[in-house]
């Protein structure tokens, strides 16, 4: 399989190296593992150590927001006729060797694998308190409008095979896609599981959602899962 690893990356000049070189010391015993970087208008020097390390990237000229930069990585898999693509965050908190146990669950015939920090405890980073909190009402939110559990609706490190690739590039969520875009994918009855991934803590930078920006979240994306719950049809044809 043709497996493309999708980076977004907004301001992340201190760890997008150290991220790309983790990926490119994978060797995948069957398949053949590309990458690129998705820079979402970034203001600082993510662009320019992309361009000095020579680093494959996608340049785009504003900021999308993490929706549209997902995406973007998306259509470019879907264009270049990708079997599997893999979304990996650019700040480090994801592990690279995970990826063959993600690419194993799809060839077994699932759509769509999420890595997750809950299911066992294999990793001892699994976010702040309140993070927990809000990830569990979200986790039981999409449980009562599908019926399907999913442990770690949040999380960015997935991977998704062809149908699902062309699902992203043609339709995605513009913000904190994770939960809306996998009740989508639970709705249109395509096979999601879940593994056990160790997940690392940021050690540069500082996250984009603060307080706040929290409370902003977990109601948009709970009044974004019920839509897609109600608007989705069923069935994948």
């Amino acid at each position: 399989m043709k497996v493309l690893v999708i980076i977004p990356a907004y301001n992340e000049e201190k760890n997008i190296l150290k991220t790309v070189n983790s990926l490119k010391k994978v060797t995948l015993k069957k398949h053949t593992l590309d990458y690129i970087v998705i820079n979402d208008g970034s203001t600082d020097n993510t662009k320019t150590v992309c361009v000095q390390n020579k680093i494959n990237m996608i340049d785009l000229p504003f900021n999308l927001g993490i929706g549209g930069a997902v995406q973007t990585g998306y259509k470019y898999a879907y264009y270049h006729n990708y079997d599997v693509a893999v979304q990996f965050d650019g700040d480090g908190q994801h592990d690279a060797l995970y990826i063959e146990n993600l690419l194993e669950k799809i060839e077994e015939g699932n759509n769509i694998v999420i890595g997750s920090r809950f299911i066992s405890e294999l990793s001892a980073f699994k976010s702040t308190k309140m993070r927990r909190i809000g990830i569990n009402f979200l986790s039981w939110l999409i449980k009562a409008v599908t019926g399907y559990k999913i442990y770690d609706p949040t999380s960015g490190f997935r991977a998704t095979d062809k149908k699902i690739i062309e699902l992203f590039a043609n339709d995605y969520p513009s913000d904190y896609p994770e939960p809306d875009s996998i009740v989508t994918v639970i709705k249109k009855e395509y096979k999601v599981s879940e593994i056990p991934v160790k997940m690392n803590e940021r050690e540069n930078g500082t996250s984009s959602i603060n307080f706040i920006k929290s409370i902003y979240y977990m109601i948009k994306v709970s009044l974004a899962i019920i839509i897609a719950a109600l608007s989705t049809k069923k069935g994948n044809e």
